[in-house]
């Protein structure tokens, strides 16, 4: 069974802010590391095809396939875990979520679906900005 994390995106205004801001955590790979206090125990559920999905302004809205994750310790000491992401985004269809501290676990019937160019009407602009987006959500229209 395929499990996904979800993972608030703190201060993220949209996606292409998300983009801009893993600019700065690519790794030799190319790949994306987030860290987090506590590692999931579910990592086996995690590694075969599991996402990050980010919620963004209340609204989970961008997911990252999961590469890996291991343990590291910070400049104090400290145990923590990171998260290693592909840095490709994929647009899913947006769907309003709580506020919550850390990481949740998302069951994959759970998740939202992927949107795409060829989505009937779905796609969304990811510089789309958030206000517009959300009233556009609100009218219906996307």
């Amino acid at each position: 069974m395929v499990t996904n994390l979800l993972k608030l995106a703190v201060g993220v205004d949209d996606p292409g802010h998300l983009r801009s801001r893993q600019a700065r955590s690519i790794n030799a790979a190319g790949n994306v590391l987030i860290r987090t206090r506590m590692k999931p125990k579910r990592t086996g559920e995690l590694l075969g095809g599991g996402s990050l999905y980010w919620v963004i302004r209340r609204l989970i809205q961008v997911r990252q396939a999961i590469v890996s994750l291991r343990t590291d310790t910070d400049y104090e000491g400290r145990n923590q875990c990171l998260i290693e992401l592909a840095p490709d985004h994929v647009l899913v269809q947006p769907v309003r979520r709580r506020p919550f501290q850390g990481w949740r676990y998302l069951r994959s019937e759970d998740a939202p679906p992927d949107l795409d160019a060829h989505s009937e009407g779905d796609f969304v602009d990811p510089d789309m900005p958030t206000k517009m987006r959300a009233e556009l959500k609100r009218l219906g229209l996307i």
